[in-house]
């Protein structure tokens, strides 16, 4: 067996491998024998079929099949050996003058066209300046935290007047374009939700009302145009809210206001547990080390990304694009050219960081260990546990969960991902200089 390889530039080779009948001949052999004691044939007691008769029968199946598989072994041995780093798979390069006869005695010559990773250097280093957010929880963030968490357990009341954030159950009605009620237009009986309207002046027409009001009511203008929640007010579809210009008569027939729940001991023995928070003062500390606990989650996803959109922009490689393509329409059949081109460009760029991940772990010596995807995989499922049941999982069932979780090829490979990419950004936070900035949530928010 030989084996070459041609570079046609930079990025780009070509491999060929050749094989000649004593390559295969043994291998092809003791394939049709351990066939021979497997097959099951009429007129064959089981086992004692002669290799003759499955050669002549599916000899050239099984010809095919070795073939394939010694150009697997011949091409990843080749590459690794040569530590050739390809992008993609090797594709087969076809040439339409050779037609094989498969007839036991053949010579054959296979080309594959390769994708070669680029050639780069990291660079790294304290000169490089990146903003790193101290997100402070302000006064109205707490505030709106604090509301919607005394919202969550108050009590729901019927007052006689609306106010904002109520629920306003009503009686909608479609109207012609003179302004009376369209009798075979759309109708419905629906909760309309204060705090979803956009438009301020039609919000504030919806306060002060009481049960048997009536007023005109601009449903697009109200949702600006959002088709869903359109659809939803008036139970359509969406697309017959999309052509939806009328406006509608609303009659008030209820009113629900959720009240906040007390501060007082009930409420924080709820949320935290008996006699964690004693007192307001307490509660409000906590609720803001909750807040800057999260908050800092969010500084590091910002640090993370900037650093991979200044990764990008620093260190320049080319991809042989022509191949990848290539590649990505051989692999997914049914993608389009216009899909192909639409998202080539997102797939590059996070093809390029990938290298930019793989060389740093490689040159740094990164260990990545099963412990540390074990335990990141553990705490996913902690936390997915923790939205859904309030009852505490066992340590041993978890662990249970996480063995069976990472069974799963596709949820190990992500969870390494991820911690593979944890370690690369804890290891360019050491790297980088970081200038500490502090921000006010809202302003943070405003950044994206």
């Amino acid at each position: 067996m030989n084996i070459t390889q041609d570079k046609v530039d930079n990025l780009n080779s070509v491999v060929t491998v050749k094989i000649k009948p004593e390559d295969y001949k043994e291998r092809v052999e003791k394939a049709i024998k351990d066939q021979a004691k497997k097959a099951k044939l009429p007129g064959f007691r089981p086992g004692m079929v002669p290799p003759a008769h499955i050669k002549k029968m599916y000899g050239k199946s099984i010809l095919v099949d070795e073939i394939n598989n010694m150009l697997n072994d011949t091409l990843n041995n080749y590459l690794n050996e040569n530590k050739i780093e390809v992008l993609g798979q090797p594709l087969p390069k076809f040439d339409d003058s050779k037609d094989f006869n498969w007839d036991f005695t053949d010579e054959f010559e296979f080309m594959y066209e390769l994708g070669l990773a680029p050639e780069f250097d990291l660079d790294f280093s304290s000169k490089d300046k990146l903003t790193y957010y101290k997100v402070k929880v302000d006064e109205e963030t707490l505030a709106s935290r604090i509301k919607n968490l005394r919202k969550s357990y108050g009590k729901m009341s019927n007052p006689d007047v609306s106010a904002d954030d109520d629920v306003i159950y009503s009686e909608l009605k479609q109207l012609s374009t003179d302004g009376s009620v369209f009798e075979e237009g759309i109708s419905n009986i629906a909760s309309v939700r204060l705090d979803l309207i956009k438009d301020e002046k039609i919000k504030k027409s919806l306060i002060g009302l009481k049960k048997g009001d009536v007023v005109e009511f601009d449903i697009q203008k109200a949702f600006e145009g959002n088709v869903a929640q359109i659809a939803k007010v008036l139970n359509i579809s969406e697309e017959d809210a999309q052509d939806l210009k009328s406006k509608f008569q609303l009659t008030v027939t209820n009113i629900n206001r959720l009240e906040e729940g007390d501060l007082n001991q009930e409420f924080f023995d709820k949320l935290f547990g008996a006699d964690v928070v004693k007192s307001e003062e307490e509660f409000r500390a906590k609720i803001t080390e909750e807040l800057e606990s999260m908050m800092a989650q969010n500084a590091d996803q910002r640090l993370q990304n900037d650093l991979y959109q200044f990764g990008l922009n620093k260190i320049s490689m080319q991809l042989p694009d022509a191949f990848l393509k290539r590649w990505l329409k051989a692999t997914n059949e049914k993608i389009t050219d216009e899909e192909l081109n639409k998202d080539y460009d997102d797939f590059a760029r996070n093809l390029r960081w990938t290298l930019i991940e793989n060389k740093i772990i490689k040159d740094n010596s990164i260990e990545i260990k099963y412990e540390q995807v074990f335990a990141a995989a553990k705490k996913r499922l902690q936390a997915q546990f923790q939205m859904y049941s309030p009852q505490p999982v066992s340590e041993e069932q978890l662990g249970q969960y996480t063995v069976q979780f990472l069974q799963d090829k596709e949820n190990a490979n992500r969870i390494f991902e991820e911690v593979k990419a944890q370690h690369v950004f804890d290891y360019l936070k050491t790297v980088v200089t970081l200038e500490n900035t502090e921000i006010t949530y809202n302003k943070f928010l405003e950044l994206a």
